[in-house]
């Protein structure tokens, strides 16, 4: 087991064991600002329709963002080219998008930095029941097939990372992998309803969804060795912003790290939560959630998201290029020392070490 598998482990034992419009600028806030010294207290946050999104649902809805001084409104996108789209025009002050398609829009010049994390796996493929009698069959099982994916996604990257080691090639043949792009997510799983496509990509919660339908589980990503620990959503805002509205940001962060702490600490109003923002039973939300296929985490995990900006490069994704100056950690740092300053438990703690351990 490695490390980041034994700090998700921790933390969740240690949940078990607990239970538990513009102001003044200033150049420190207090550590619980409730409005004071913020540049800006009326926030807009994008997401998609993810359970993988739960830091924002959580903060939102129990109350954190409020304690922090902020005005909040969650809107939900379709892709993370509007995500983006969207910070760029100034409508949104943060975004949860996908690590991949994060880096690529990077690399083309869009000025837009990483600060926090928000998931790590929960994503995979899903194949019709025709093609499969059980569930994590392989890569193996989509010879032949038709696979519908999402150009420019963690999924997609992932998938083409197995194809590559199990030396399987893209294209039309019997031995091939046949792969049919989508513009997002939503319509890659719809696309299961043609004839024509066989197989799908899925992040959460569409994987719950799917099997619930009938469909097998080709794999989850949080089960393949080369993809264990992969960084899926990040924080994203305009670098611009980062620098402009540093105690806003503080809070925002700050509202994240207390709704990550409720989240291992109450699973059942975590999963109530997140189901006024994701309409599906809250069976499927408690196995995206709780079983391990993926962790909603805000470490903004700057190894691990490096690792794969690398792995992408390598498979012709994008051109390599300087994260550095479009990673902010300092943000997420200066949050979660000062919520240890009030007071601490494991969870806390738990966060402070992987960070020290991952930053």
């Amino acid at each position: 087991m490695n490390n980041k598998i034994k700090f998700l482990s921790a933390l969740t034992a240690a949940a078990l064991l607990t239970g538990c419009s513009a102001l003044n600028s200033s150049s420190s806030a207090p550590a619980s600002t409730g409005g004071a010294g913020l540049e800006k207290t009326s926030i807009n946050i994008g997401h998609l329709n993810s359970t993988a999104h739960l830091l924002a649902f959580v903060a939102k809805e129990e109350g954190f963002f409020s304690e922090e001084g902020l005005d909040v409104t969650l809107t939900q996108f379709s892709s993370a080219a509007e995500l983006v789209n969207g910070l760029e025009s100034d409508k949104l002050d943060v975004a949860f998008i996908g690590s991949v398609p994060t880096l690529t829009f990077q690399s083309q010049g869009h000025d837009v930095s990483i600060f926090g994390g928000a998931m790590t796996n929960g994503h995979g493929y899903v194949i019709k029941s025709e093609y499969a009698d059980e569930d994590e069959l392989g890569v193996e099982i989509l010879k032949g097939r038709n696979v519908a994916s999402v150009k420019n996604s963690v999924q997609d990257a992932e998938l083409q990372i197995l194809l590559k080691n199990a030396g399987i090639d893209i294209g039309e043949g019997d031995d091939e992998v046949n792969i049919v792009y989508f513009d997002s997510q939503k319509d890659a799983y719809a696309a299961l309803l043609n004839k024509s496509i066989d197989a799908a990509s899925v992040y959460s919660p569409y994987a719950s969804l799917a099997k619930s339908q009938g469909y097998r589980v080709v794999y989850y990503c949080a089960h393949e060795e080369a993809l264990q620990n992969q960084p899926c959503c990040r924080q994203v805002a305009k670098t611009s912003s980062l620098s402009s509205y540093p105690n806003t940001y503080n809070a925002i962060e700050r509202a994240f790290i207390k709704a990550y702490h409720f989240s291992q600490t109450d699973h059942e109003q975590t999963i109530k939560d997140v189901k006024k923002y994701i309409d599906i039973e809250e069976d499927s939300i408690e196995v995206e959630l709780y079983d391990g296929f993926g962790f909603s985490n805000p470490d903004p995990d700057k190894q691990g998201t490096i690792e794969l900006k690398n792995n992408i490069v390598e498979l012709g994704y994008t051109e390599d290029y300087d994260i550095e100056p479009l990673y902010n950690t300092d943000i997420y740092k200066k949050a979660l020392e000062s919520i240890l300053a009030e007071g601490s438990d494991d969870i806390y703690k738990s966060l402070e070490e992987h960070f020290n351990d991952y930053e």
